[in-house]
Parts: C-alpha cells; structure tokens; sequence
C-alpha cells in the first residue's frame, strides 16, 4: 500500500515538473521528463510493485537468486578455463584421436628448413660496434632477407 502511494507520488511530481519545462517550451525535454515519470505509475498498475514487496520478504526468493547467482559463477568458470585451454571440445576430441593413430609425426611441429636453390651461407662477424644488431642480422639473413 505504502508502495503503490510513493510511486503515485513521484509519477505526479514528474508529471508536474514535466509540465512546468513545457511552458518553458523545452518540449522535447518534458516529454522525456513525463516518460520517466509515468514509469513508476506503469509498474503499480501493472502489479510489479506488488510482485517486488513479496519477493523482498520471501527467503525462498532469496535462495532462487542464490542458485542463479551460483548457476551464473560456474558458468563464467567454465568460460574462462575454456578460453585459457584456447581450444573448444571438437579441437581437443581432434587431437586425442590424432594422438591415438600416430598420425602426427614428432618432429612435424619443427618448420622444415631445406637448403633450396640458393647455397647455403654463414653468417659473417659484424663489427664489434654492432653488437646489438648482430642478432638480428643473423636472424635476417637465416630467413633470406
């Protein structure tokens, strides 16, 4: 009952603060104003005060939002163990049965580096100034850049 009376209130506040920025012919401004307000007018009629006050008060309602809340934790979980393994469950049931057949061979995760057209070369000493691109050269040139 209190409720149904504080949400008649304020709907009649807003609507009346809509009115006043009306005459100050900002319209668009109180019509925002006057939806806002006839919400909680809405929601009395509509019975949802009414639901929220038993739900408030009912331990049973209190243990439903528990379990939700539990039901949504272990989701997450699952969620975020999931995106660390960075894989979903057809990749993995992929591999253990690649694994199972030999199919994968243990050297076929190494890149083959065959000597190709060109000759191979070593790397030449870089000047002893230029020891903190020596690294990288080497690097470059292992690549043929």
């Amino acid at each position: 009952m209190i409720a149904e009376t504080v949400c008649s209130a304020v709907s009649a506040a807003g609507l009346g603060i809509a009115a006043v920025t009306a005459f100050r012919k900002r319209f668009l401004t109180a019509a925002r104003i006057a939806a806002y307000s006839l919400v909680p007018l809405g929601l009395v009629m509509t019975g949802i005060v009414d639901w929220l006050a038993d739900t408030a008060f009912s331990p049973v309602a209190w243990a439903g939002f528990g379990v939700l809340a539990l039901s949504w934790v272990l989701f997450m979980t699952t969620r975020v163990v999931e995106r660390r393994r960075g894989s979903t469950r057809k990749e993995r049931k992929a591999a253990r049965a690649a694994e199972r057949s030999g199919a994968v061979a243990p050297s076929a995760s190494a890149p083959s580096l065959g000597q190709g057209s060109r000759p191979a070369s070593r790397p030449t000493a870089a000047p002893k100034g230029d020891d903190d691109f020596s690294d990288i050269e080497a690097i470059l040139k292992k690549h043929g850049i």
